[in-house]
């Protein structure tokens, strides 16, 4: 059997007998040591695979020659900035200083560690302009999570328990209604306008004494940069309510404006997004928060606080809304972040925003002739076509034309991660691409002329384009069935 074809199982390359080690007899009983407990033993060995070491290797070797990452690919989707990140990060985190640590440790211990975790916190108050970070969450919904707690808990400690609505954009990202509900908070939507922006005059309306505050994202999930913000937290914040910002669009605002100084309260950044983490798969992610002045007795414990000696150590106080991660988060992540921050120092760092602009300008002119663009002007980071434009086989009532998903399935074809598709919901036939700072021209204009050539196809041989991919391991899926039968355990 060929291990090369895709779908080919560990299971079905094992024969009974061969193996991949060679271990000593067991002699634990010899030694008069223990043996497990019989009420923890298993009635019959488990169903392992039985592989030499040779074909464990060459299996998973040709498995991981199926993946697509940013290591072997451009990776444009939309929303999740999957950049190339320096492998020196990787390096310095992997550091066995730093892998050989354990939490529990006493803080004279871990100096160099707690400094690390202070002096990070200092940059991203820095960067986002307000008082105080924690980096214990451990994903970007984590921080969302720990950002309206800290939100519910700055209005209960006023003793204002009616508070227990937040507004939530029609455009924003599916984690903002998510985490507000585990919140327990009513989830209000306000629309947005013919421009993509929040409509303040639907959120007029909505403002009331049982507001505890408003979730938006800027740049918006379209990409677009919110004007009105001013004006969206003066009126948030004269009817008693907190601003929050979702960081998961901060790549192209850094250097060039912060949250803090628009009016929001609390915000968090995915570490995983902005600050050099291979993201994707699942994790691991860091979520840091951060309050402006005056709700820093909110943030979760533990806090690693500077102390008057100049040493650091872990504080903990009865006003925090509690402990939401082990210790101090995921440290890996926060180690990486640290190394990014400071090899781009401060004119790199400002470049990385103003980059992320560019390379989304230069696709969405370059290809809106072909792709319908429901918004035009100027994006910031990522933008969003509505399918292709009608005259190259677009047709948002037609299921025959070629649609959103036939164009993503081509462009797998061309060697080309597929950006990410039918979202946001305000599209029918959204398309969602976001390049980031670290792609070249000519990566740019590789995914153009591929982009064009699926329009043109689409026009000129469209059954080409629908039943693609040709050229990948395994062609259509049914992806519904994909779903409703997934399969997760191997059946001989």
């Amino acid at each position: 059997m060929n291990n090369k074809i895709y779908g080919t199982l560990i299971f079905e390359l094992s024969r009974p007998g061969r193996k991949g080690y060679s271990l000593p007899p067991c002699d634990i009983n010899a030694k008069g040591l223990n043996a497990l407990p019989a009420n923890v033993l298993r009635e019959e060995a488990p169903a392992l695979p039985e592989a030499d070491e040779q074909t464990v290797a060459r299996h998973y070797t040709n498995m991981s020659n199926n993946n697509f990452g940013v290591d072997t690919g451009f990776y444009p989707l939309g929303s999740c900035t999957m950049k190339y990140n320096p492998k020196i990060n990787e390096e310095m985190a992997a550091l066995p200083a730093f892998t050989t640590l354990h939490p529990a440790q006493p803080d004279n211990t871990t100096q160099g560690a707690l400094r690390l975790y202070y002096e990070e916190q200092q940059m991203l108050s820095e960067i986002a302009g307000l008082s105080e970070f924690t980096l214990n969450p451990y994903a970007g919904a984590h921080g969302e999570l720990t950002g309206l707690m800290i939100i519910r808990a700055y209005h209960r400690s006023r003793g204002d328990e009616k508070r227990t609505k937040i507004i939530v954009p029609d455009s924003a990202h599916g984690t903002n209604p998510a985490s507000a509900a585990v919140c327990g908070l009513q989830i209000v939507e306000v629309k947005s306008t013919e421009r993509g922006t929040v409509d303040v005059e639907d959120l007029k309306p909505l403002l009331g004494d049982d507001i505890a505050g408003m979730m938006m994202t800027n740049p918006n999930t379209l990409g677009i940069f919110e004007t009105e913000i001013p004006e969206i937290a003066r009126l948030v914040h004269e009817c008693g309510g907190l601003m929050y910002y979702d960081g998961a669009n901060l790549n192209p605002m850094l250097g060039v404006c912060r949250p803090g100084d628009m009016g929001f309260d609390v915000m968090h950044i995915n570490l995983h997004k902005t600050f050099s983490t291979p993201h994707g798969g699942g994790g691991p992610g860091d979520g840091p928060v951060g309050v402006r002045k005056g709700l820093e007795q909110f943030l979760p414990n533990p806090r690693v606080v500077r102390k008057e000696d100049d040493t650091f150590t872990l504080e903990y106080n009865d006003k925090a809304l509690g402990s939401i991660s082990t210790f101090l988060g995921n440290y890996g992540i926060i180690v990486r972040a640290y190394a990014y921050l400071l090899a781009l120092g401060r004119d790199g760092f400002k470049m990385a925003g103003r980059l992320a602009v560019l390379n989304a300008n230069y696709i969405k002119e370059k290809l809106k002739q072909h792709y319908l663009l429901p918004i035009d002007g100027l994006c910031k980071h990522e933008f969003v076509f509505d399918g292709l434009r009608p005259e190259y086989g677009g047709d948002h009532h037609d299921d025959t034309h070629v649609t959103t998903l036939d164009v993503a399935k081509r462009l797998l074809d061309l060697g080309f991660h597929a950006p990410t598709i039918y979202f946001p919901l305000l599209f029918h036939e959204a398309l969602m691409i976001e390049p980031t700072e670290t792609e070249s021209k000519d990566t740019l204009d590789a995914f153009i002329a591929a982009m064009i050539q699926i329009a043109e196809e689409a026009k000129s041989n469209p059954q080409n384009v629908k039943s693609a991919p040709h050229h990948t391991p395994v062609t259509r899926l049914d992806d519904v069935k994909a779903v409703k039968d997934a399969i997760f355990t191997y059946q001989a």
